[in-house]
């Protein structure tokens, strides 16, 4: 079964809840075994982890990271479909391909007599609103996941995600008067203000803020809740807005700056830094070369270091000294009706993991110990 056909196979399992991760999971575990690698399967909160190890002990080590999570989708999101060289349905690209790809390089290279010593994890929780308590970091804090570097197979154009916005995600309310619904003149529509002091925090001095991979940090609007009935004016209102901050902000400013807004009370916050590493760094010189092999003509930005927008798991191997970055195979359309996946990029991208597991040792020398401080995120 090459990396499409497990693709398929992935994107048909509907794991948006629990009883799909579980058997997705299986799968997966039934797999990794039926091609000679052993797969511990750990529990998160009910969740299956996966940790499958290839290689030597003594060599240098390296963590493929993936997982197996989806925001929710229509059922027929789940019914994978072959358009030409896309393939179509939920968590094609985000990230159920990249997986099935790190999945192949893994068998790719346990065959190979390697040297570098290889850890796969597959995580059911990335796309969880819990981004304190997911299982990447249990598992890094826990000394199961150590190594020299890590990759994350996040879509990212066969391109090298060197930096990721921080997030700070934060739940606010604002308060009104409430009157009956046909006096609104009466009262003061609490939802309103809150709509209100949302365009007042886009404004504020931090949002035009930029650094060199980024003009800008986001502010999204994800979730308004307020109002009891439909003829009363509403008299409270709590919104959760998400930031992504970009490198260099500080996310104390960021929520002092908005403290400052009228009317508006800060009940719970949510912080995750930005992921920062060197472009030198001599794994990211590698996978660059990898990747870069594989280029077409007019393809000069495959392997090129990039920033990237969303946060992702590489921020728990940031915190433990762990240098990693986003990397995974074309396409678009992530957590949309059409998302899809270039099916001929997975095979690339695989041929890329297993070029740059095999050149690592060469590339880091001295057994994989880097001659810098270990890079954390800032």
């Amino acid at each position: 079964m090459d990396e499409r056909l497990l693709a398929e196979r992935l994107v048909g399992y509907d794991t948006s809840h629990p009883d799909g991760l579980r058997a997705a999971g299986g799968f997966v575990k039934g797999w990794l075994e039926s091609h000679g690698i052993d797969a511990v399967d750990h529990d998160h909160d009910g969740l299956p982890v996966l940790v499958s190890e290839v290689g030597p002990d003594d060599g240098p080590t390296v963590i493929l990271h993936g997982h197996l999570d989806v925001v929710p989708a229509p059922p027929e999101q789940f019914v994978p479909r072959i358009d030409g060289d896309r393939l179509i349905g939920r968590g094609s690209y985000d990230m159920k391909g990249g997986l099935s790809a790190m999945l192949c390089a893994l068998r790719d290279h346990a065959a190979s007599r390697p040297r570098t010593r290889v850890v796969l994890v597959v995580v059911p929780d990335e796309e969880s609103e819990q981004v304190d308590h997911r299982s990447t970091d249990a598992l890094v804090r826990a000394g199961v996941l150590r190594g020299d570097f890590a990759i994350t197979g996040e879509p990212t154009q066969l391109q090298i995600g060197v930096q990721a916005k921080g997030v700070l995600a934060l739940k606010a309310a604002v308060l009104g008067t409430s009157a009956h619904g046909s006096t609104p003149w009466l009262g003061d529509n609490a939802i309103l203000k809150a709509f209100d002091a949302f365009r007042r925090i886009e404004t504020l001095p931090f949002s035009r803020e930029s650094s060199d991979l980024y003009d800008r940090p986001s502010i999204n609007l994800a979730r308004i809740r307020g109002g009891e009935a439909f003829n009363m004016v509403p008299d409270r209102c709590e919104i959760t807005i998400d930031i992504r901050y970009v490198p260099g902000q500080d996310p104390a400013e960021i929520l002092r700056q908005i403290r400052t807004v009228p009317d508006l009370e800060v009940l719970r916050v949510v912080e995750r830094g930005p992921v920062i590493v060197s472009r030198s760094n001599p794994y990211v010189v590698a996978l660059r070369d990898s990747l870069g092999e594989l280029a077409g003509p007019g393809e000069e930005g495959i392997g090129l270091p990039v920033g990237r927008d969303g946060a992702s798991d590489a921020f728990a191997f940031l915190e433990a000294g762990i240098p990693a970055v986003e990397c995974g195979p074309l396409g678009a359309g992530h957590h949309g009706p059409d998302e899809w996946v270039s099916i001929s990029s997975l095979d690339r991208y695989r041929r890329a993991l297993v070029d740059f597991l095999a050149a690592v040792p060469d590339a880091v020398g001295d057994g994989g110990a880097l001659s810098t401080t270990p890079e954390r995120s800032r």
